[in-house]
């Protein structure tokens, strides 16, 4: 009987329709996705552009501008071509718009500052470990330099020791009429 079962369920599993298996050699086909794509370093350079204009004196004189402009055509303009009036709400919709925009944008760049900051610290460290170790190297090798010529004789010394010889040799050498004696020549008489 577990024969024709075993049997029975394999027939089954040949009948049925065939299982879609994942096969782990190869990549996975890539997804449909819905959302748009963007290229995040454009969208960095971009908003690092504008949180750079953000932050100048123009930005602010043109903001001033508008604004002076914008409550003076809502003042003094006729009835009929004023669009904001008194209270401005739709001036400080606007402003708010702006301001929601400017901020996510500035901290975007911020983001990207610090990232730039981290990775030129983290050269600037590497920088400095390289150059301890070899200010370290050339300290032990000028100390071995040191000790080396400890041991060697210098010109200076060479000549003191010379010196010291040829003293010592005119001291033993005997002066006078005893030099002339031994070099051959006699004593000389007065004529």
């Amino acid at each position: 009987m577990a024969a024709e079962d075993r049997d029975g369920a394999r027939e089954r599993a040949r009948t049925a329709a065939p299982q879609s298996r994942t096969r782990l050699d190869q990549p996975r086909s890539p997804r449909r996705n819905l959302l748009p794509e963007w290229d995040p370093e454009a969208f960095g350079r971009l908003s690092e552009k504008i949180a750079r204009f953000l932050g100048t004196g123009r930005f602010i004189v043109w903001m001033t501008a508008t604004i002076v402009v914008w409550v003076a055509w809502n003042i003094f303009a006729p009835e009929r071509l004023r669009f904001d009036s008194y209270p401005f709400i739709f001036l400080t919709l606007a402003l708010s718009l702006q301001a929601s925009y400017a901020a996510p944008l500035i901290l975007l760049a911020q983001n990207r500052q610090d990232d730039r900051d981290r990775v030129n610290l983290e050269q600037d460290r590497k920088q400095n470990e390289r150059s301890i170790a070899d200010t370290e190297y050339l300290t032990r090798e000028i100390a071995a330099l040191r000790l080396g010529l400890g041991e060697v004789a210098t010109r200076d010394w060479i000549r003191s020791e010379l010196q010291d010889l040829v003293r010592d040799l005119e001291s033993r050498l005997p002066s006078g009429p005893e030099r002339a004696e031994r070099e051959g020549e006699g004593p000389r008489r007065p004529a």
